[in-house]
């Protein structure tokens, strides 16, 4: 059982208030902007989400420093989030005091260009249970299920790069969600491939402990689920979740009894910087959170104007490895959203994650990238070599549509300018890379691969000897 200590009990409570669009102008913080900054800020914050609290404007912010400073720019609206035509219409709406329902509507015409469901999320990474869709699921990997509760649709604070953006801006048909815990678990019985549950939003840490439990208790009584993993970013936007929110040491508690059931329970934790694990709210979350026996590993996009230097990784990854966490993933900011402030060519990236990762201890080194959840797998620009006279980037897939994928390595002409596996080509004089025609296979029908023969699963357990986890 969690019992909070001296350390939890002399940090004082804070009350969670969301500071939203409608609160931009009576933030005092902002005093210091011109009416120009706060009219783009506005006009920004019409088209791509906009949340923060009171914890990221007092304690992570250095406002001597705005708006150069990282965390301002990971949480604020930046006017060069959007294309010059798209801010001025927008900013014209705004200052003729146009009324809401016209701003609402060039919104989503903007919203529409901004590829909001990037990877097939929406047209072949949604299962079918009887023949039906199952929304708020995903299934792009053969292990692993993707699973949106829809009491999790949203955060403590909205990123400004975020690649699920669109979950957030109130139009129903560009959000995944579901509000069937018993279709997963009647889905996860059907398919025994899978012994590993992403639970994800949003973020499901602004759910109660309560509403959390119904989600993940019926999952405990699957013999095949190995792990279940939590995506949030709570621990850096709001700690105080798990050290004097009312509900922690209830929600300290389930992560205990999963831990218990003889599952690995991982924290999938994004911390972009490393001011994010410099407050003593976070550290004292995060020894509670470890307490439970649940591991936190830690993964964030590289987001220019935010980390995009190579020193800022190492001290990030060094401090998580003082503080018990595990580096994992280093990702490439998504092709979605306003990915044209926050992207950073490939060559950039690798050249960064190298020179972290040599700075690094054998004990950093778990972390992989950078790596680009693209839509036919996780593909890592693994390095930059020159073969046979042409100079190449060296990519392997971490994890791939078909698991015959996973670990093969290939090679694309180097493009200095190139962010997105899109935008590369095949070496060597090849016309297309290898998973291509299966892709577009996968595409045609609007189906994963087919992965769901039970008979042929079990029969594989039977040869190789059925380990008895629990």
């Amino acid at each position: 059982m969690i019992i909070a200590n001296h350390t939890s009990q002399s940090l004082r409570p804070r009350k969670y208030r969301a500071i939203q669009r409608r609160d931009l102008d009576s933030l005092p913080q902002l005093s210091q902007l011109s009416d120009e900054d706060m009219l783009n800020m506005r006009a920004v914050s019409a088209v791509l989400p906009f949340r923060v609290n009171d914890y990221i404007v007092d304690e992570l912010i250095d406002w001597d420093n705005v708006p150069a400073d990282p965390m301002f720019q990971l949480s604020f609206p930046q006017s060069d989030m959007l294309a010059p035509a798209d801010l001025a219409a927008m900013r014209g709406l705004i200052a003729a005091n146009a009324p809401e329902a016209g701003q609402q509507a060039l919104a989503r015409e903007i919203q529409s260009r901004l590829n909001p469901h990037p990877a097939g999320q929406m047209e072949v990474n949604v299962p079918r249970l009887d023949d039906e869709p199952l929304p708020g699921m995903q299934h792009k990997y053969r292990e692993t299920v993707l699973f949106f509760p829809s009491h999790g649709q949203t955060c403590h604070a909205y990123c400004t790069y975020c690649f699920r953006w669109a979950q957030f801006v109130g139009v129903d048909e560009l959000k995944f969600a579901s509000r069937e815990a018993g279709n997963l678990a009647r889905y996860l019985r059907r398919h025994q491939e899978v012994n590993c549950v992403l639970i994800t939003g949003g973020d499901p840490m602004v759910m109660r402990s309560s509403v959390l439990a119904r989600y993940i208790e019926p999952l405990l009584g699957l013999d095949h689920l190995m792990s279940i993993r939590i995506g949030t970013k709570s621990l850096a936007w709001w700690p105080y979740r798990y050290v004097t929110d009312p509900d922690a040491d209830d929600t300290l508690r389930l992560f205990e009894r999963v831990v218990k059931s003889g599952r690995h329970l991982a924290i999938m934790a994004h911390f972009s910087h490393p001011r994010e694990l410099a407050t003593r709210a976070v550290q004292e979350a995060i020894r509670r959170v470890r307490d439970t026996g649940a591991v936190i590993r830690c993964q964030a996009p590289l987001v220019r104007h935010v980390n995009d230097d190579a020193l800022t990784w190492s001290n990030l990854w060094k401090r998580q490895i003082v503080l018990g966490l595990v580096p994992y993933y280093m990702f490439v900011e998504r092709d979605t959203g306003p990915k044209n402030y926050f992207e950073v060519p490939l060559a950039r990236a690798h050249e960064i994650f190298s020179k972290a990762w040599r700075r690094m201890s054998g004990l950093g080194r778990t972390v992989r990238g950078p790596s680009m959840s693209a839509l036919p797998g996780k593909v890592l620009v693994d390095g930059i070599e020159e073969v046979n006279g042409e100079k190449v980037f060296v990519l392997k897939f971490v994890q791939g549509r078909e698991p015959a994928w996973a670990g093969r390595v290939f090679f694309a002409r180097f493009d200095p300018q190139a962010t997105w596996l899109d935008q590369l080509k095949p070496a060597f004089g090849a016309k297309e890379f290898f998973f291509e025609p299966a892709m577009r296979e996968i595409k045609e029908h609007h189906r994963a691969p087919a992965w769901s023969d039970r008979s042929r699963f079990v029969q594989q357990l039977s040869e190789f000897g059925h380990v008895e986890w629990m």
